[in-house]
């Protein structure tokens, strides 16, 4: 090397958990976005509910770095929220409506309209499918060679699921052909609000997914190893849900505010959603890698949030990063964290 050249920085590495948190999820991105210029490159994105949407446009963009930091940006604030409350026409029906729903246990809202614009999103970008994700990593089991996997939550089986990785397993589906926005759908159907959806395996059994948050709104563990190796490189975890507060019954089900809506049923959907990983945020070794965005001005369901509003909470995202990544250290985590499970 010549005496003037300087160096060439190696990339950091670092794979990411993103929590669930609706409308929430624009914070998610600022926080993306500001890893990518700290210069991480993410390896791997895990993703529930709205952190499903977020990871899945980030992992597909991340595929040769198809947008800049800006266009991230951009994508994040143009996001047609309003237009993801795509009631049915009974639904429509002020308080019947939405009481209609809830009866019928469907939900007030299908979601077609943001399963079309995800899928339109990532065609741009070119992925269609889990094969499209496909990564080539040897260390890794064959079933979780993916750039994406999003969870969700099996009503049916009453399990967990984590999407391309569960395909075969749960449902005899080759998982390279399943579309990675059928997935997201699934992750974001918050019971009671958007339909669930179903899913066919392929000996014709019917499967009914939600929400992963049902069962875990913020899995940071994801990605971690089992073989009691350390690991190649840190997983980042960014949510928003300690600035979860207790929504009224209006913005969980818009319609049902003048019946005073039952309370049971929103402290159910709220502590459903986020009470397990509140208390799992408590915990030192999850709590020293997860950057939390505060997002407490922005309702979970704050579909009519403002361009104003959308910029302070992407804001939020990226200088919480910023201020994480300033006193992140590597190193001492593994030696505080890891030690103890490296094997002889």
């Amino acid at each position: 090397m010549a005496a003037n050249q300087t160096p060439r920085r190696q990339p950091l590495r670092a794979d990411l958990v993103l929590s669930g948190g609706g409308v929430k999820g624009i914070g998610l991105v600022g926080a993306a976005v500001a890893l990518k210029d700290a210069g991480y490159e993410l390896q791997r994105i895990s993703g529930t509910s709205a952190g499903s949407l977020v990871g899945a446009v980030v992992a597909a963009a991340a595929q040769g770095d198809q947008l800049t930091s800006e266009q991230l940006r951009e994508l994040a604030l143009d996001v047609p929220y309003r237009k993801f409350r795509d009631s049915g026409p009974i639904e429509r029906i002020p308080i019947l409506g939405p009481a209609w729903g809830l009866l019928r246990e469907t939900g007030i809202y299908r979601g077609d309209f943001a399963h079309a614009w995800m899928r339109t999103e990532l065609k741009n970008l070119g992925v269609s499918t889990f094969g499209d994700m496909a990564i080539d990593d040897d260390q890794l089991p064959p079933e979780r060679r993916y750039r994406l996997v999003v969870t969700t939550a099996d009503l049916t089986s009453g399990q967990l699921v984590r999407l391309p990785w569960d395909y075969r397993r749960l449902y005899g589906l080759d998982p390279d052909e399943q579309l990675v926005a059928d997935a997201v759908r699934a992750s974001m159907a918050i019971p009671f609000l958007f339909q669930p959806v179903t899913l066919e395996g392929v000996g014709g059994e019917q499967y009914t997914l939600v929400d992963g948050g049902v069962l875990s709104n913020f899995p940071i563990d994801s990605f971690d190893r089992a073989d009691g190796k350390v690991p190649r490189w840190p997983t980042f975890g960014a949510t928003v849900i300690p600035y979860l507060p207790a929504p009224t019954i209006e913005q969980l089900i818009p319609g049902l505010g003048p019946l005073h809506g039952p309370p049971l049923l929103e402290s159910l959907i709220t502590t459903m959603l986020v009470g397990h990983d509140q208390t799992y945020l408590s915990q030192p070794w999850v709590k020293v890698r997860a950057i939390q965005v505060d997002s407490t001005a922005t309702g979970v369901l704050d579909f009519d949030i403002t361009r104003d509003e959308a910029e302070v909470l992407y804001d939020n995202g990226y200088q919480a990063t910023t201020d994480f990544l300033s006193t992140w250290n590597w190193p001492a985590y593994v030696e505080r964290f890891r030690a103890a499970h490296r094997m002889s």
